[in-house]
């Protein structure tokens, strides 16, 4: 007899599982997936699509349309919260829903609790990416009206990107902007001194303002404090502050890592819960603080449709093993990129099209039939 299959979120570690949901269903089971919107957005060619370089239909997985053409549910809502005795989800609808399995691909949220923030429509945390959908024409209503100034918060690799990319967007609509990338302690603190070189002369040349040693402590409507007393007025923010597992894991009494993300061993299974099964940036990986970088969620993709079809049907667990190793390669906004893996470390024009090259054929891998096309 077949079983009820539940995934929620439609993120990269889950996009094997939903592009073969017909597999599950062919077996008997039943698949339903949650998620917040029918679109899943790809963190990597986000920045890019803030400047422009991308249309939104391109960096984007209509997650609806693969789930209902494959024989399974989707419901558009988010996940409150679960019993895991009784085996249900809670939506933010009131609905409940069973499982008999779930796998959680949530992913990450920019943490806002450390500062003060008053929001006037124009302070944007860049997850979720759609949330840069909305900052492009807010940023754009100022470009009409006079010179933007626009304030970036954070000295990650998504601040570095997220600022070369809002350069972009307001040189490409005529624009001149007054940019400030507050980095916090520095600019790429855990990079090699090389990458950190690279990108501040990126940023320097294009008239781009860094500023080190002292964090945001405070975010009035146009108006940033730091904690070494100085400010910095801005009519647009983005925050980069880095990110946070999104899920309902600690209040609904499952183990965490200390981050608060969905504690999973080597097989990506709750080792309390071996029926609940978690990839991507939502988890905390027993035994070793991964990054958050896409790279680990697309080599989860094949374990954990292995692994769900084994807790389905029986057999033999496979376990995910973190590469110590990894290529990062920085979209800097001017087409132009900054590559690195070990000792090699480059910029330039070559290390952009790489980049754009990877970023297209994952994309084009998992994208169904028309979506290009939509609106």
């Amino acid at each position: 007899m077949g079983k009820h299959l539940v995934f929620v979120g439609g993120g990269h570690a889950h996009i094997t599982c939903l592009k073969n949901i017909r597999s599950f269903v062919t077996k008997g089971h039943r698949v339903t997936v949650i998620n917040p919107s029918p679109y899943h957005y790809y963190s990597g060619m986000g920045p890019g699509m803030l400047a422009g370089t991308y249309r939104p239909q391109e960096i984007r997985f209509h997650i609806r349309k693969m789930v209902q053409t494959a024989g399974g549910e989707f419901q558009e809502a988010r996940v409150t919260g679960l019993d895991q005795k009784r085996r249900i989800l809670f939506l933010d609808s009131g609905a409940e829903v069973p499982y008999e399995v779930v796998s959680f691909n949530t992913g990450s949220a920019v943490p806002l609790d450390q500062i003060e923030t008053k929001d006037a429509g124009n302070v944007f945390t860049v997850k979720p990416i759609v949330n840069l959908l909305e900052a492009r024409q807010v940023i754009l209503n100022h470009i009409k009206a006079r010179r933007p100034r626009i304030l970036i918060v954070g000295g990650g690799p998504a601040g570095l990107e997220i600022t070369g990319n809002a350069w972009r967007f307001v040189r490409e609509n005529k624009g001149v902007g007054r940019f400030t990338l507050l980095a916090g302690r520095e600019l790429l603190p855990e990079f090699p001194q090389k990458v950190r070189r690279l990108a501040r002369r990126s940023l320097n040349d294009r008239g781009i303002e860094i500023v080190e040693g002292a964090r945001l402590r405070k975010l009035e409507p146009n108006l940033a404090h730091l904690d070494d007393g100085h400010e910095y007025p801005f009519d647009v923010a983005l925050l980069a502050l880095g990110v946070r597992p999104s899920g309902p894991f600690r209040e609904s009494g499952l183990p965490t890592g200390s981050d608060g993300g969905l504690l999973v061993n080597a097989n990506l299974q709750s080792p309390a819960h071996p029926e609940i099964f978690g990839g991507g940036d939502c988890i905390s990986f027993q035994g070793s603080l991964l990054d958050k970088v896409g790279v680990y969620a697309v080599r989860q993709n094949p374990i954990l449709y292995h692994n769900l079809m084994v807790a389905l049907d029986g057999g033999e667990l496979s376990t995910f093993v973190p590469q110590d190793v990894y290529l990062l390669i920085f979209n800097l906004g001017d087409r132009r990129g900054i590559l690195w893996r070990r000792k090699l470390i480059f910029d330039g024009r070559l290390a952009f099209l790489i980049k754009d090259h990877i970023d297209r054929k994952f994309m084009r891998t998992f994208q169904v039939s028309g979506e290009l096309d939509e609106p």
